[in-house]
């Protein structure tokens, strides 16, 4: 008999595994520690709608509004707004308030997938900027202020830029500088900040976009912080943007129906970064440090490092020369209870969090030290540092990296439609997008032509058992219509 989703939850909540994926919190133990048992207590019994005294998202005037003005506070900036749809539904009114309809929007290539359904939505045409390449390992790096300046050069009409920073992998880019090339033309920087809410409160490098001068940032709370799925953040950080627009788009994009236990989770968050911030982000800085030095130590053991600012939080583990994969590391250490968050070739991300403990480090050190004593190690192949494609080592598979960041011809995106056969598209004009999951980047956009090597690579894909969006349970994706 098929397992429920209740009977799973239970089932893996059971088994007591260490999470180094999201959400950040990663379970009821940070919320105990900090004293908020009272409200696990009476979960089911705080989920309520807008009764008295309960305030309204959409016109905030009681606790909402203290809760907001607590991350205004903590961000530092001019006004911050509760998301109950995630950050993709504030990426998406960020983009509606900042760019008429029909305009153009410049956008790294590598931005989620929510950037391109605000496409859809606002009938906004695209000018991509491409990020630099992690050619060892197949991986978009950091969007480069010189590309940012390019796009707005030959497309003065644009009204505003996105970017991820960091993406997924934790690879930042240099805000700073991509704000003053971008404030210099009159234009308003967005910030897709969900894989860095944390950087505000971290020491050192890399400082958050806000602290760099983006004019709106949106914080995934709940993918390094302490508050639940779906819930997040976003920061309006400058007057490039009318509020009272990007509150309409706001109240348009989320649901009005707004959850009051995602908002009680993104409170206690608030109020867990308030009261004991300090003590919390000191312990994860010191956790991640001891595990890098520990890591280092072990022979063969490759943590993955870019030039430029790294968010060190995203733990990027590379065991090729032991001859192990991606995806056989990531079954590996699920035998050993311990799951991650994302596969790419021969790179194995481990997420950390806030609710993460020095325990959690010490078990993922100790289940890559005994896959490394049970494996043969090539100690020829170490000689380059275990770099992919070096003799000794397992080359990287980088089949489809130079495919995702391709520069297609952009097409009037398709407006009648069809689905056919993968096999049967090449040539044809992509009308949805095809987004592998994660990292939830179309890797073919609408209005792009698809190819016989996407098709190839998404075939590859699907049959490891990946998911793709926008690809059927037949294969079939959807097309322009003749």
């Amino acid at each position: 008999m098929k397992k429920s989703v209740t009977q799973f939850l239970l089932d893996h909540a059971a088994e007591k595994p260490v999470s180094f994926h999201m959400p950040g919190h990663k379970g009821s133990d940070i919320y105990r520690r900090y004293g908020y048992d009272e409200f696990l207590n009476n979960f089911i019994d705080c989920d309520i709608t807008e009764i008295p005294g309960a305030d309204n998202l959409f016109q905030t005037e009681g606790v909402i509004r203290e809760t907001a003005e607590k991350y205004r506070r903590l961000y530092d900036v001019k006004k911050s707004y509760l998301l109950i749809n995630g950050t993709s539904g504030g990426l998406i009114a960020a983009i509606l308030a900042s760019v008429p309809q029909g305009k153009k929007l410049v956008m790294a290539r590598n931005c989620h997938k929510s950037v391109f359904n605000a496409l859809t939505l606002g009938g906004i045409e695209p000018v991509y900027a491409y990020p630099s390449m992690v050619g060892e390992y197949g991986i978009s790096g950091p969007v480069e202020a010189e590309e940012i300046a390019r796009c707005l050069d030959e497309n003065p009409e644009a009204q505003a830029v996105i970017l991820p920073s960091p993406n997924y992998y934790g690879i930042c880019s240099d805000i700073k500088a991509i704000a003053d090339v971008v404030h210099s033309r009159g234009k308003v920087l967005i910030v897709d900040q969900a894989h860095g809410a944390h950087l505000k409160f971290m020491s050192g490098e890399p400082k958050s976009a806000e602290e760099c001068g983006a004019d709106i940032v949106v914080n995934s709370t709940h993918k390094t912080l302490c508050s639940f799925t779906q819930s997040a953040v976003l920061n309006y950080n400058s007057d490039r943007v009318e509020q009272y627009i990007l509150e309409d788009k706001l109240q348009a994009i989320q649901s009005t129906s707004p959850s009051y236990l995602l908002m009680a989770s993104l409170d206690i968050n608030a109020d867990i970064l308030e009261k004991h911030g300090e003590r919390s982000f000191s312990a994860w800085q010191s956790n991640i440090e001891d595990f890098y030095a520990k890591a280092a130590a072990v022979e063969g053991l490759k943590l993955m490092e870019v030039p430029g600012a790294m968010d060190k939080t995203k733990i990027n583990i590379d065991m090729s020369c032991y001859g192990i994969d991606g995806n056989q590391l990531e079954e590996l250490l699920m035998e050993k209870g311990i799951y991650s968050e994302l596969v790419t070739g021969n790179i194995l991300m481990c997420m950390t969090g806030i609710g993460n403990t020095g325990a959690d480090f010490e078990r993922l050190l100790a289940a890559l030290k005994s896959i490394a004593e049970e494996r043969a190690f090539d100690k020829e192949g170490s000689d380059n540092s275990g770099a992919a494609g070096t003799e000794g080592c397992d080359k990287a598979d980088n089949s489809g990296a130079a495919l995702w960041m391709k520069r297609r011809a952009l097409h009037e995106i398709p407006k009648k439609k069809q689905q056919v056969h993968i096999d049967e598209s090449e040539g044809l004009i992509c009308a949805a997008s095809i987004i592998p999951y994660p990292p939830g980047i179309p890797f073919v956009c609408p209005g792009e032509e698809i190819g016989r090597e996407e098709i190839e690579y998404i075939k590859l894909l699907r049959n490891r058992g990946e998911k793709v969006i926008g690809v059927d349970e037949n294969m079939c994706v959807v097309v322009g219509k003749e």
